[in-house]
């Protein structure tokens, strides 16, 4: 098992900006335990709220291992 940190953040699109929209932190940097990338990757998936789920091709997760 690996220590790894991900955070998730939502991007507007060319239109959303127009409107003003920016780029939010959806969720905060957090620690998770798991035995691989791709584990650790879909742990962090599951943690997109709900109102993102129709979004998704707008949200990035950002993952480190340790």
């Amino acid at each position: 098992m690996k220590l790894f940190q991900y955070a998730i953040i939502w991007e507007p699109t060319e239109a959303q900006v127009k409107e003003g929209q920016k780029p939010k932190l959806i969720i905060d940097i957090t620690s998770i335990v798991a035995a691989d990338d791709k584990s650790a990757n879909m742990i962090a998936a599951r943690a997109i709220p709900e109102e993102y789920i129709s979004q998704l091709d707008q949200v990035k997760i950002a993952l480190r291992p340790f």
